[in-house]
């Protein structure tokens, strides 16, 4: 599976110039009303600069009322970073001090998703600007004046000029696949009670438009608060329930289905459309959800009791059903969750490890987020530790050399680092020829035309027009260029100038330029593709493990409603926040990558599946099952930790293929890997019919032959339950490991050398 393309609202050429007319309205607005209006140089400075770090600097995604919501928001951030600049310039080392700390903690808040890391680098700039000397507190009022009235033309413009139309929703996706779940279930239940291809082939569409990266970034569920976690939630249950539709096994061949199984599938349908019409908007009941939950307990509990023996097939759909109306009930639950926030009760029965939010104040779960990456391993916390040590460098440096606009060097530190050293290099190549161009374009205009402030003010909208126009389409070195007129331009009108100011500011961004490739080659050089190996190698051997010793309970009937997997949470959020930034960073076509997002997916259907099961083990499976179950579950590890050596082994794209590319936006979830003669050759999952692959295949496979049981079995339903577990896992990591199936005639080794992973002992 290929590399996914990042949608992401307001970056084509329209989008681009619908902002840059904003922003130079809003920039230029501000700056002459109170430079030329009530001649105040100090709150025009902080007018135009406050629009500019969060208009241009800043890449907020959405429409122009969603930024307008976040500007609203950030405004109160903006005044305490604006006081604590102002007086922590008394001394460098106080500056410094500040740049470290506050530096830190605006990058490191970016772990709360894209809004948030969207504004960082702006409210980064409204520190470093006051943090420079003159040391004038008795000029905050100005300051805060200035910055405000800015921010407020630039809400209103984000308001109501030129607005953009909101793309599609995430909850109308999710409603969407509810009315494709709902389609399905009804086919279901008519013979031959299976999907046919197509189906199978729309039921991969749905689940794939619901992975982030192909939803624009505004929309996407990434936030630490309760809504955003349960719209999240509500897609994953909404991609694995057209999933296990999609194989569920048909009744016995001649056999019409039992009653109660279809009443179960008619109950999933209900509840799914049900689900659908609450995401949107157009009703508001839950009682079909109500009544699923009512009919899967009866259901499960009648299993229990049963006692004759039941022959294998109808024991194993009986428990896909189980698993259909557990993943409808989840989706449900969380659909109330993300409609409905902290208004919407848990219902009876339901597991509160997996929705553990739910009835969470803000504050609380933005801890739980930040707490989660607050070590080492997460990405978010060293781009925190890079940024801030790189801003502190250049503050150091501004500070002992005295450097004139020394804030130009921090400027481009934190406008030129990226977190691979190989991109900031690359982008500072860029930046520097830019720049260089545009200081000798900025000191010919200086030298002719000298103190003429009008000729100035005249030009500065179309320079800054052009400059926030061009520069995102252009490229780095076009944006520096055109930036570098538009500071010499404002700065001309503050005070007289010479055309020496344009070399000043080519030395700035020299020496912020140097500070921020040496920063990332110290910290952490390869950015998120070391760690994204590490994180789901380890996600992957967490699953194994969890795999394991669930169905050891489950085979010694040991029952645990609290199960202690906070290992495996944590293994999961470390990688989705490495694969997030990893989308952001340029990236080759890696041969042999296993699909990360398959990866994650997997460790949520083993942490649901997990805790199903243990909250209703027991009694013990006896001897002759629980060494099946056993032998299968052991199977299902292997592979995942074939998968996790796999992913931990294969080169480095950076290492491979040395490729740059431009700074991409903050992004999330998607699949990336793609098979090839240099991937490795990696055998199929035993029962899953040969190489080949990608999800279309794997989604619409029959469960694995070795799987089944005799055809007469005396077992209770969690035998069937577990096998079923393990049977949809075994899929889920044939979809981790079919980017790296190649034919055999290939003969394609590993790239790296290593030999390819153990296959697993048969079950």
């Amino acid at each position: 599976m290929g590399a996914e393309k990042d949608v992401s609202a307001g970056r084509g050429p329209s989008g681009v110039a619908r902002r840059a007319i904003r922003t130079t309205l809003c920039a230029c607005g501000a700056f002459y009303v109170c430079l030329y209006g009530l001649d105040r140089p100090v709150a025009a400075t902080y007018a135009l600069f406050a629009v500019v770090s969060m208009a241009a600097l800043s890449r907020i995604p959405g429409t122009g009322g969603q930024r307008a919501a976040v500007l609203v928001r950030t405004l109160p951030v903006v005044w305490l970073l604006l006081t604590a600049g102002t007086f922590l310039a008394v001394r460098t080392w106080t500056a410094v001090a500040g740049m470290l700390v506050i530096g830190f903690a605006i990058a490191f808040v970016a772990a709360a998703g894209p809004r948030a890391a969207g504004a960082a680098p702006g409210l980064q700039l409204l520190y470093i600007l006051p943090c420079f000397p003159p040391y004038a507190p008795d000029t905050l009022g100005q300051r805060l004046g200035g910055a405000t009235f800015g921010l407020i033309l630039l809400i209103l413009a984000e308001k109501f000029i030129l607005p953009e139309q909101r793309g599609t929703t995430y909850r109308e996706l999710a409603a969407g696949a509810a009315g494709t779940a709902a389609r399905f279930a009804a086919e279901l239940g008519r013979p031959p009670y299976t999907l046919p291809a197509a189906e199978v082939e729309t039921a991969r569409r749905t689940g794939e438009s619901l992975r982030p990266l192909h939803v624009e970034e505004a929309e996407r569920p990434a936030g630490p608060g309760l809504r955003d976690r349960a719209l999240a939630h509500t897609g994953l249950g909404a991609r694995t329930l057209l999933g296990r539709l999609a194989i569920l096994p048909p009744p016995p061949p001649g056999e019409p289905p039992h009653r109660t199984g279809q009443q179960l599938l008619e109950a999933v349908g209900r509840s799914a459309a049900e689900t659908g019409a609450l995401l949107a908007g157009t009703g508001r009941a839950t009682a079909e959800a109500d009544a699923l939950r009512r009919l899967r307990e009866e259901v499960r509990e009648a299993a229990a009791r049963e006692s004759q023996p039941v022959p294998a097939v109808r024991g194993r759909r009986r428990a896909a059903l189980l698993e259909v109306a557990d993943a409808a009930v989840a989706f449900a639950t969380a659909a109330e969750l993300a409609v409905r926030g902290r208004r919407a009760p848990l219902p009876p029965g339901t597991d509160s490890g997996r929705f553990w939010y739910a009835g969470r104040h803000a504050p609380r779960l933005w801890w739980h987020r930040l707490a989660a990456h607050a070590g080492p391993r997460s990405v978010h916390f060293q781009n925190a530790v890079r940024i801030s040590l790189a801003l502190a460098a250049a503050r150091t440096l501004a500070g002992v050399e005295s450097l004139p606009h020394g804030f130009w060097a921090m400027l481009a530190v934190l406008s030129l680092t990226r977190t691979t050293v190989a991109q900031t290099k690359a982008t500072v190549r860029q930046a520097l020829a830019g720049t260089l161009l545009g200081a000798l374009l900025a000191a010919v205009v200086l030298a002719l035309v000298g103190g003429h402030t009008t000729v100035y003010a005249l030009i500065l909208p179309l320079v800054m027009l052009v400059a926030f126009t061009v520069g995102p389409v252009r490229g780095v070195g076009w944006a520096q260029g055109m930036f570098t007129l538009v500071v010499s331009f404002v700065f001309a009108q503050l005070a007289p100038v010479t055309w020496r100011l344009a070399g000043v500011r080519l030395m700035d961004v020299i020496i912020g330029s140097m500070v921020g490739v040496v920063f990332g080659l110290m910290a952490w050089p390869r950015g998120a593709q070391a760690e994204l190996h590490r994180a789901v190698a380890l996600l992957l051997a967490r699953e194994a493990e969890t795999v394991e010793a669930t169905t050891a309970a489950v085979v010694a009937g040991r029952r645990d409603t609290a199960p202690d997997d906070r290992a495996l949470q944590l293994a999961l959020s470390l990688a989705e926040s490495a694969y997030a930034q990893r989308q952001s960073e340029p990236r080759a076509a890696l041969a042999g990558a296993p699909d990360w997002q398959a990866a994650m997916i997997t460790g949520h259907h083993v942490l649901w599946g997990s805790r199903r099961l243990l909250a209703r083990a027991g009694p013990d499976l006896g001897p002759g099952n629980g060494e099946r179950l056993s032998g299968r579950a052991d199977g299902v590890a292997a592979r995942m930790r074939g998968a996790a050596q796999h992913a931990a082994t294969i080169p480095s794209a950076d290492a491979s293929h040395g490729s740059h590319g431009s700074h991409g936006s903050h992004g999330s979830h998607g699949s990336h890997g793609a098979g090839g003669a240099g991937a490795v050759a990696v055998g199929p999952a035993p029962g899953t019919g040969g190489e080949g692959g990608g999800a279309a295949q794997v989604v619409g496979a029959v469960a694995p032959p070795e799987a089944a049981a005799p055809s007469e079995v005396v077992a209770p339903a969690e035998f069937f339950a577990a096998q079923i577990w393990l049977d949809s896992l075994t899929l889920d990591v044939e979809r981790v490991l079919a980017p790296c199936h190649v034919p055999e005639e290939a003969g394609a080794g590993d790239s790296t050398g290593a030999p390819a992973p153990r296959p697993p002992r048969s079950a």
